[in-house]
């Protein structure tokens, strides 16, 4: 595991470390989850950084900084599988499927097979509750602009792209990411705090019709 290439306070109680890539700041934040000192309160991951948040008096500033810059994981936590969802998404419920097409100049069902065919990494989670930032898009998807207005509002399970991340509106919210299609699926409850998608774990798509969308409509997301 690659080590930071910066470790910085944050604020008086966190530290953030920086890295050069996506995978080593994932793999950094998982191992800190499999083997977390006491005086660390919370990991929060993204894109490139994790914060580790510290429990008051259990640490001195300095000496969390430098125990961030040593850390390595232990070779089992990072042995350790990944968890990977499968997710169903329905096309024929895209936004702008049309428009993503034209701008990477591939057919609609080129757009389609490519994106299924993959499997993505989510690096961050946030913008929403439970909103995964996923990656990375194969280069043939890469490069799509956000819309230059954004939607008011973005139907819940609405699957977007945008440049060379993906990502699932778990709720209805406003947002500019160009929509692909929906998955049928509850992705998040804030009543009970249902939030099945981590930093770290890997999501695969599969496409389904309109039949099997009704059909699994406002089920759940478990595991693959």
């Amino acid at each position: 595991m690659p080590a930071p290439t910066h470790v910085v306070p944050l604020g008086d109680r966190a530290v953030l470390a920086t890295f050069a890539a996506e995978a080593d700041a994932a793999a950094y934040a998982r191992a800190l989850a499999a083997d977390r000192p006491p005086w660390l309160a919370d990991v929060v991951p993204a894109y490139l950084s994790v914060g580790l948040h510290l429990r008051p008096g259990a640490i001195g500033l300095r000496a969390a900084l430098a125990w961030a810059q040593e850390f390595r994981a232990a070779p089992t936590a990072l042995a350790s599988p990944r968890l990977r969802h499968v997710i169903p998404v329905c096309c024929e419920r895209n936004l702008d499927l049309a428009a993503i097409s034209r701008h990477l100049s591939l057919s609609e069902a080129e757009v389609i097979r490519i994106y299924v065919a993959c499997i993505y990494t989510v690096y961050a989670v946030g913008f929403v509750p439970g909103f995964p930032y996923r990656g990375d898009l194969p280069p043939q998807l890469c490069g799509v602009p956000r819309l230059a207005e954004p939607r008011l509002r973005v139907p819940a399970g609405s699957v977007g792209l945008t440049g060379r991340q993906t990502g699932i509106y778990p709720l209805e919210r406003p947002g500019g990411w160009p929509i692909l299609g929906r998955t049928p699926l509850e992705l998040v409850n804030l009543d009970d705090a249902y939030f099945p998608l981590h930093v770290g774990d890997e999501v695969q798509f599969i496409r389904i019709d309109e039949a099997e969308y009704a059909r699994l409509h406002g089920r759940r997301l478990s595991p693959g």
